[in-house]
């Protein structure tokens, strides 16, 4: 048998591959390899930054510092020298309502001037919110161009960032570092962080939210324990308006009551220097608040300044920069009552942080108000029980002035007038005489007493210094003025109504001491549907160059309250001054 002859090797094929190995250097290819692996080993670290990245963004960061961390790993992920995030403003406008940027420093910033609201391309992402690339942003059509002192920039990435559907901002990144323009790869990671931005922002508002709820929860809770306590009205409703700006972010917040939606007037304010007797003077007409108490449903004005034109709050609270503003009414407790609410719960914001009221929950704002509510009306109810319970002690001692005191000296005065007749002596039947008298008088002054007992005290005892008034007139005028007073003056007169009554009554009786030179002059003041104070004079009557400063504060006064004044001269002679305003 013959061998078999050992096969031949064939050489290999050429091909387009190895021709290409052939023909290149070996440092060339070394050099190409490097590179590769480089830019594979660059590209792997900044998806790790961009992993640290994602997991530091959902570490619990507030929405402010989360924004800014954001933008910082933009900034570092894409190689650029500037970096920023334009926040879009809401309910549809075609605006930046918030701009933060990286790699511009302080002295730049304020060179710069105002930061962009949305212009040129900033815009175009705006418009159309998809990554746009640009190689140089000065040759776009779209370009605004810059503002004086403005650093050079020219290349652009941008890149939108989603919460869901909703585009929240735009990630704006300029100035490749390591190269002419910005890459691929850039835009892929770039996109990438916009995604997890997205996520990270939403849960962070999503926490914002439920911390302000919670804050809600526990001012509800606040007012609630402390209405329990000591505390009077204008002092609960005060803590009310501090502790729902405070949580809102508000402005300034107000609270409008009164006896009906047609007379209302502000009674607290906060956030907003307002002067006690302003507010007290301040027009009792609100066409806005009117509205939300009858309808007893929060409103949301966007113009409150608008709103609320010539209504008290205007005459209050300087109105002229604030913008949008939420009415939440203060619940009513009671479905049989003909007001929807006992008053309304005012918050506004200004202009330029009008993005502010978007944060209010109107659920968890109307849910505070009905609880506020709720505790004024327990807690008036219980200083109403406590205001019964000192009526009835001293209806107590009334009677036991009136049945046991005054009866005992009635006694004793009927006996030193039956011993009047024993005495012989003029000058002992003179002192029993006084005696007498004496007891008279006393047992007068009990029964006024025993009166003033079954009186309310909340008015400030008005009946009392009308009397002082007119006592220290006589003083002026030579006469006692003669008073009289009908009606149940101390149980329907409010205390900002009762001060009123007595700075009006000063005014009249000084003007008549001063001008009319009268021999009489009668006081009377009667409630009944109004509180009418009535001061007349049988003097000069009204001169023709008279100053009418102190009339018309007393007709201010009065308008004020829903009431008038007015100055007349009687017949035949002497003046007429008349101040009334209606009781709630």
């Amino acid at each position: 048998m013959g061998r078999t002859p050992p096969r031949q090797r064939r050489a290999p094929a050429d091909t387009a591959e190895t021709t290409t190995l052939r023909s290149t250097p070996l440092d060339e290819l070394l050099t190409e390899v490097l590179d590769r692996f480089t830019d594979a080993r660059d590209e792997q670290v900044r998806w790790r930054l961009l992993l640290d990245a994602i997991v530091t963004m959902g570490a619990g960061l507030s929405i402010d510092d989360l924004l800014n961390r954001i933008v910082e790993v933009a900034k570092t992920l894409a190689g650029a020298r500037y970096a920023a995030l334009g926040v879009l403003a809401s309910a549809g406008e075609r605006r930046l309502r918030l701009f933060l940027t990286q790699g511009l420093t302080v002295e730049e910033q304020i060179l710069i001037g105002d930061l962009p609201s949305g212009h040129g391309v900033l815009g175009l992402l705006i418009d159309h919110p998809e990554p746009v690339r640009l190689r140089d942003i000065a040759a776009h059509p779209a370009s605004y161009g810059f503002p004086p002192n403005h650093p050079p920039m020219g290349s652009f990435l941008g890149v939108p960032v989603r919460i869901g559907e909703k585009v929240f901002g735009n990630l704006y990144l300029t100035e490749k570092i390591d190269g002419v323009e910005f890459t691929d790869q850039d835009e892929r990671i770039v996109v990438a962080l916009a995604a997890a931005a997205g996520v990270a922002v939403e849960n962070a508002l999503l926490a914002e939210e439920a911390e302000r709820r919670g804050r809600w929860l526990d001012a509800r809770a606040e007012i609630t324990s402390t209405l329990m306590g000591d505390i009077d009205r204008s002092a609960a409703l005060q803590l009310v308006a501090d502790r729902a700006r405070e949580i809102a972010r508000a402005d300034v917040a107000w609270i409008v009551t009164g006896p009906s939606a047609e007379r209302l007037r502000v009674e607290v304010v906060s956030g907003a220097e307002v002067d006690p007797d302003v507010l007290k003077r301040a027009p009792v007409r609100e066409s806005v608040a009117s509205q939300a108490i009858s309808d007893g449903v929060p409103m949301v004005v966007e113009d409150i300044a608008s709103a609320t034109g010539g209504g008290s709050v205007a005459a209050v609270i300087d109105l002229s920069d604030i913008g949008p503003g939420v009415l939440v009414p203060l619940g009513r407790t009671d479905p049989s009552e003909e007001m929807n609410a006992v008053g309304v719960l005012a918050l506004a914001w200004r202009r330029d942080n009008a993005e502010e009221a978007q944060g209010v929950d109107l659920t968890v704002a109307t849910a505070f108000a009905e609880q506020v509510a709720l505790a004024i009306r327990l807690a008036q109810n219980r200083e109403e029980r406590q205001r019964l319970a000192v009526y009835d002690d001293r209806d107590r001692i009334g009677r036991d002035l009136h049945d046991i005191v005054i009866q005992r000296l009635f006694v004793i005065g009927l006996r030193l007038q039956g011993g009047l007749n024993l005495a012989d002596n003029p000058k002992l039947r003179g002192r029993l005489d006084q005696a007498v008298e004496d007891i008279d008088d006393t047992i007068r002054d009990l029964r006024r007493a025993v009166f003033e007992l079954g009186a309310p005290d909340h008015s400030g005892d008005i009946q009392s210094q009308v009397t002082e008034l007119v006592n220290r007139a006589a003083a002026s005028l030579k006469f006692r003025p003669r008073l009289a007073f009908d009606g149940p003056i101390r149980l329907r007169t409010p205390p900002e109504v009762a001060k009123d009554v007595v700075a009006v009554l000063g005014e009249a009786l000084s003007n008549t001491a001063r001008h009319a030179r009268a021999s009489e002059v009668q006081v009377s003041l009667t409630a009944g549907d109004e509180l009418v104070l009535r001061v007349s004079d049988d003097g000069v009557g009204i001169p023709d160059d008279a100053v009418e400063s102190g009339v018309a504060n007393m007709r201010h006064r009065a308008e004020a309250h829903g009431g008038r004044c007015t100055v007349e001269t009687a017949k035949p002679k002497g003046t007429v001054v008349e101040w009334s305003v209606p009781l709630s």
